[in-house]
């Protein structure tokens, strides 16, 4: 089973914000474009984001969003969860139904993974995620804006 793009979009998202939040609101269109991630479908994960007050937004010039809550606050899990996006083994939901309205001879091990995975995911944070892929000097794509450098002209002269 793998996790949708939906999932995988919002904790994108969510680290692309935790990276270049720092400078001030990020828009949708800057993440949009270095992520690439259509805006129509960030603006759908980022409405979610908000009802669960894990983003925060600011209008006008200027605006963007920011972390509803400190990064070391918000698990992938939480992100995830959000956008309601879960990954499910059982065939039945996790309502026990599985064959003929009974549980399956396998539906506890499909629980027990569904449960590891949520627990795995619960205990990262977006806070933990940076560091654990080094990700602090990546950042920052508003500080990147480098000056150009001229060639310098060649003063030796050929003998």
């Amino acid at each position: 089973m793998r996790l949708s793009t939906k999932g995988r979009y919002a904790v994108t998202a969510m680290l692309d914000l935790t990276l270049n939040g720092n400078n001030g609101p990020v828009t949708l269109a800057e993440i949009s474009e270095t992520q690439g991630i259509s805006l129509s479908y960030l603006e759908q994960l980022f409405a979610a984001l908000r009802s669960k007050q894990l983003v925060k937004g600011v209008r006008g010039p200027g605006g963007g969003y920011y972390l509803g809550r400190e990064a070391d606050e918000i698990s992938i899990a939480d992100i995830i969860c959000a956008v309601d996006e879960w990954v499910e083994f059982t065939r039945c939901g996790g309502n026990r139904d599985c064959q003929d309205g009974k549980r399956c001879l396998t539906h506890n091990l499909w629980d027990d993974l569904s449960n590891e995975i949520f627990s795995f995911l619960q205990s990262i944070t977006l806070a933990e995620l940076v560091e654990r892929g080094g990700l602090k000097e990546e950042g920052c794509r508003k500080e990147q804006h480098k000056e150009p450098v001229m060639p310098r002209a060649d003063t030796t002269a050929a003998a």
